[in-house]
């Protein structure tokens, strides 16, 4: 079983049960990953929406079925290489979406959007590898 990193959007789908059957596939047979970052926006998004204990409970249970890939040093300094990157090619990419990236390059593992518009400048100059977990005009 390989391990895949869910960005946050797929995080967020597969927490409120809402996976679609193509999702569903593509992740089958994975172990799933996340980085800090999704766990951050995850637990903004609880505060935001003031989520009750209940629903916070199944949040903290979700987490912890998932791998949590941390900070470290080679994901700060990748991070700052693909945002200069992105900055030098006239394409400057949101800090979050370049951490992501950046857990995800350094670990050489790929990672499952459902936005792939979001990603594909990492894809395609710095060889992040994409799960593409459905088809849309819109996607990729």
């Amino acid at each position: 079983m390989s391990l895949v990193v869910v960005d946050t959007d797929v995080a967020s789908t597969l927490l409120r049960r809402r996976a679609s059957d193509a999702l569903t596939h593509a992740l089958a047979g994975h172990v799933l990953a996340v980085t800090f970052v999704t766990v951050g926006e995850l637990t903004k998004w609880t505060l935001v929406r003031r989520w009750g204990p209940r629903n916070l409970a199944t949040m903290r249970t979700f987490l912890a079925g998932l791998v949590v890939l941390p900070y470290d040093h080679r994901v700060a300094a990748r991070w700052g290489e693909l945002q200069a990157y992105a900055q030098l090619r006239g394409r400057p990419r949101p800090t979050n979406d370049s951490w992501i990236a950046a857990c995800c390059l350094v670990r050489e593992l790929p990672l499952a959007t459902l936005n792939i518009k979001d990603f594909a400048d990492f894809e395609q100059h710095e060889g992040l590898e994409l799960i593409r977990c459905r088809s849309s005009p819109w996607n990729g």
